[in-house]
């Protein structure tokens, strides 16, 4: 029995359609393109498909195409015979198409296949029958195909860089993931999904509170759930405070938001920097309540700390709430 973990998170309406075209054509043997920005959640849409397909709890066999030099992957999916070529096993090998007999398999990032092997697997997908390299004889196949590209695949096409009639084998059904900026609404389930995880994996009780979230909201996430996953397990581990602040977030992010989350125009790179400086300053006032202590922090004198703050607007009272000290006197 495969046992496959799958957690399709999402509420906004992009998945909610993904769900619903799931749960449509998993139990149809139809081969799946899946589509989308790297970290975007293509494998776990593969492994929804398998958990609710007719073939759940038969093989599940998952190649990256992208991980194997050329002159390893058709070894790697078709298997050879004893003997086959130099270096070969002398009991010969079954390769991942025969493993995945009856079952499924999930060929991911497709679109790295080199030019000579695609038109071995279209030769699969349309005759259902595979030969092992070194090999005569036939071998029947009854195996569903799911396949994931993060390339845009009618730009390779064009390129020549993959078959046309491969392509279309493959895409009978298309699934395209959406970049999480662009289904921002599911950021907070998915953030309070990995902490949860992280929690229970490195016994912690931590909490995100809505700076955190708004932050979040308004990072454009390149890497897409990936990012926001290795974001939070890094939070939760690094962070000394059971309660999480936008202040924990890694510095990309913040700067990020800095730049283009509290905007609704393209802004100059003075302001963005005067934008990212005050933020940095006030979060060190209200973490040390002195100007001398946050001027050890920032590493620059106090009387710089003292000019910065008024030049940049920020209330040293309410900065602060500590005595601020500059010059020998007592700022209440």
């Amino acid at each position: 029995m495969n046992y496959v973990s799958t957690t399709l998170i999402g509420e906004s309406a992009e998945m909610k359609k993904i769900r619903k075209l799931i749960q449509h054509i998993a139990q149809s043997d139809a081969t799946v393109l899946i589509t989308g920005e790297s970290g975007s959640g293509k494998e776990v849409v593969a492994s929804e498909l398998y958990c609710k397909s007719n073939r759940q709890g038969l093989p599940y066999i998952k190649i990256n195409c992208a991980a194997f030099p050329d002159s390893l992957i058709e070894s790697e999916l078709f298997g050879y015979e004893q003997g086959a070529f130099t270096g070969a096993s002398s009991n010969g090998k079954m390769g991942m198409f025969e493993m995945a007999n009856k079952g499924t398999i999930l060929l991911d990032e497709i679109s790295e296949t080199p030019l000579i092997l695609q038109a071995k697997l279209l030769r699969v997908l349309q005759e259902k029958e595979f030969i092992r390299i070194g090999g005569r004889k036939s071998i029947k196949l009854d195996v569903r195909v799911i396949a994931t590209s993060n390339q845009d695949m009618y730009e390779l096409i064009k390129q020549g860089r993959f078959r046309k009639d491969l392509f279309y084998r493959l895409n009978i059904i298309p699934i395209s993931l959406p970049p999480l900026r662009e289904r921002k609404e599911d950021i907070p389930l998915l953030a309070h999904y990995f902490l949860n995880r992280f929690n229970i994996k490195y016994g912690m009780e931590k909490q995100l509170d809505n700076s955190a979230i708004k932050a979040m909201m308004k990072y454009d996430w390149p890497g897409n759930i990936r990012e926001l996953e290795n974001a939070i397990e890094r939070i939760v581990v690094s962070s000394e405070d059971e309660t999480i602040t936008q202040n924990d977030l890694p510095y990309s992010n913040r700067a990020n938001v800095l730049v283009k989350g509290n905007f609704g125009r393209s802004i100059t790179l003075r302001e963005a920097l005067d934008t990212f400086e005050r933020e940095f300053i006030q979060n060190a006032l209200e973490h040390c309540g002195s100007t001398y202590k946050a001027a050890k922090v920032l590493g620059v004198s106090q009387p710089t700390v003292f000019r910065k703050a008024r030049a940049l607007g920020i209330n040293l009272v309410n900065a602060a709430p500590a005595l601020l000290l500059f010059s020998g006197m007592t700022l209440l």
